[in-house]
């Protein structure tokens, strides 16, 4: 409208600045300023004027996204005002070439007669189809009468009519597009069999347009020495698929070459593995009581340690009427020898002395039966931790810190982001557990990583419904039960991706939402992704005691066998060196004996 008289644009701005933030702006797109409420930017352009058509042109993809665009066309005189067919053409042959997509609002003013006009909409749905009109309203004597079906465009055009669209789909197995839609090895490609039947009912049922699907190995990562994104994603960026028929993580990286429209698959790829027993994380003979009842058991020793020292001074004091005092049944008055009958019956083992006085064996019965009893609660529990499995796993720290051994399925995005890992725990995790001192690493195929979790003290990263697919058809019952999960990517679920400022893409959002809604995606999931399967078998089968279980008493054993060995060893030295002292001490009085005798 710049090349409209001073005059006109007064009058024109007088008349709409009542109600809207009117300005005027020169012929260059590119003094458009970019915010986050161009949606409400309202454009009019006079086809007219001499530069509209290279400014249109200029516009680019903002004829299809962010703005609303009226264009007229000032140029017909009362004398020669042509029909509104025609005028239409004209309009038709200057917007010809111009992308305007399937999700432009672009509005043409049609003058029917003096005081009334028609407003239409025109758009392609490719950049090389013809333009499509439909109507809009009609504008007369102030104001408008709403022509539209519907006021939501992406809805008015939801009918595609046959048009193709580009699929790109990510194929690790060849094997799998023989099986794309029959349910079979559902553990292999999964998340590409379920958005491919997703993917078709959305084009083909919802859009009624055709797809041709593009085949890629991978999703698609930034190539450092090209500069270029490769697989699914180089195909979206370079215009060669309008839709990302896989879904993929959703990262910051990838935000700013793709759009990220639906969560179709709610899948994770976590480390799985089967708790491992208490005694691998816990010392098992320290569990059956807790601080308390440890310190409460120690002062009753401490306790009946006492009195019976006490009680046996006082009964050696009394003279003996009856008992032999050379009889080594009976209990001495020294704590070594009282220490020593009381850890016999904390041990349970018996003494091979008692006391005299009935006070005295008042007290050592009463000793052996509370440690009795103590010790029946302390064996039964020993025994039921022994077969418990252990829940201190429960981070990637923990996991780290852990006995087990790890090992991850061949992926291609699991030995992308275990390789790029740089946040310390997960790079400590690749450095130490994955990765082998030969330089390879434990990425292997999937039977071979849920067989290893199987026999236990093993971590396989895989993706869950696959995993667990595999896991519940060749686990028994009570294998089942204990499985731990621990995430360790950190990204969000799959995302389902299109071109960047796709036309397509309020088709798409809205379609893949009604697929969710109307269930069609529940049931694609769950016909392919199998949930963890339930513990229906826990206790049925018995854990045999491993030497791992039973560290600690090897330990004690140890530990006293080397203190007993020390303990003997110095008693010969002091033997020794004591019969080598007398023998010194003896031989020095003879000499000092003999030599006063010759004096």
């Amino acid at each position: 409208m710049t090349c409209w008289d001073y005059s006109e644009k007064v009058k024109y701005f007088n008349a709409l600045n009542d109600r809207y933030l009117t300005s005027f702006s020169d012929d260059h797109i590119d003094q458009f300023v970019e915010d986050i409420n161009d949606h409400q930017t309202f454009l009019i352009v006079d086809i007219n004027c001499p530069n509209t058509r290279h400014l249109l042109a200029a516009a680019g993809k903002l004829l299809y996204i962010k703005y609303r665009w009226l264009i007229l066309h000032t140029g017909f005189s009362a004398m020669n005002h042509p029909s509104p067919e025609k005028q239409k053409q004209l309009f038709l042959e200057k917007l010809v070439d111009l992308p305007l997509l399937i999700s432009s609002e672009i509005f043409l003013l049609i003058k029917e007669q003096e005081g009334l006009y028609r407003i239409q909409q025109v758009f392609k749905q490719s950049t090389d189809a013809p333009l499509d009109v439909e109507p809009f309203g009609t504008w007369s004597n102030g104001s408008m009468v709403d022509n539209r079906r519907t006021q939501v465009t992406s809805i008015r055009r939801l009918n595609l009519n046959g048009h193709t669209l580009k699929a790109s789909l990510v194929i690790t197995n060849p094997d799998t597009l023989h099986h794309l839609t029959d349910y079979k090895d559902k553990h292999i490609d999964t998340i590409t069999k379920v958005n491919y039947i997703l993917t078709n009912c959305l084009v083909q049922y919802y859009l009624n347009a055709r797809v041709n699907y593009s085949i890629v190995s991978t999703w698609g990562y930034f190539n450092t020495t090209t500069k270029r994104w490769d697989g699914m994603i180089g195909e979206l960026s370079q215009n060669v698929a309008d839709l990302g028929a896989s879904p993929l993580f959703f990262t910051t990286d990838r935000i700013a070459v793709i759009e990220y429209v639906a969560m179709t698959s709610a899948t994770r790829s976590k480390f799985i593995f089967r708790s491992p027993k208490l005694s691998y994380t816990e010392n098992v003979f320290l569990l059956p009581f807790d601080d308390l009842v440890w310190i409460c058991t120690a002062m009753v020793i401490f306790l009946a340690s006492c009195l019976l020292v006490i009680t046996a001074r006082a009964e050696w004091r009394v003279p003996l009427t009856v008992d032999d005092p050379s009889d080594g049944s009976i209990l001495r008055a020294s704590l070594r020898d009282t220490l020593l009958m009381i850890y016999g019956a904390t041990c349970q083992q018996g003494s091979s002395t008692l006391p005299r006085s009935f006070s005295a064996r008042t007290i050592t019965m009463i000793t052996f039966t509370v440690l009795m009893f103590l010790y029946v609660c302390y064996s039964a529990n020993i025994v039921a931790l022994l077969q418990s499995p252990s829940t201190k796993i429960r981070t990637l720290e923990d996991l780290l810190a852990s006995r087990l051994k790890f090992g991850a399925h061949d992926t291609v995005f699991n030995r992308y982001y275990f390789t790029h890992a740089t946040e310390p725990t997960r790079q400590a995790i690749y450095e130490r557990k994955i990765k082998q001192q030969d330089g390879s690493a434990n990425f292997i195929n999937l039977e071979q990583g849920i067989d290893r979790i199987r026999r236990g003290l093993y971590a396989f990263h895989v993706e869950q419904g696959v995993g667990y697919k595999v896991i519940s058809e060749t686990y028994q019952e009570d294998e089942k039960c204990g499985l731990q999960e621990i995430q360790y990517l950190q990204v969000i679920d799959p995302y389902y991706a299109i071109q960047k400022n796709s036309s397509f893409k309020e088709h798409i959002k809205i379609g893949l939402f009604r697929l969710n809604e109307h269930g069609i995606q529940h049931r694609e999931n769950s016909n392919l992704y199998t949930k963890k399967p339930k513990c229906t078998g826990g206790g049925g089968k018995f854990v045999p005691v491993s030497l791992v279980d039973t560290e600690p008493a090897i330990l004690v054993i140890v530990w006293g066998t080397g203190l007993a060995a020390a303990i003997f060893v110095s008693e010969l030295a002091w033997v020794k060196g004591m019969r080598k002292y007398r023998d010194w001490k003896g031989s020095h009085v003879v000499k000092m004996v003999y030599t006063d005798y010759i004096d």
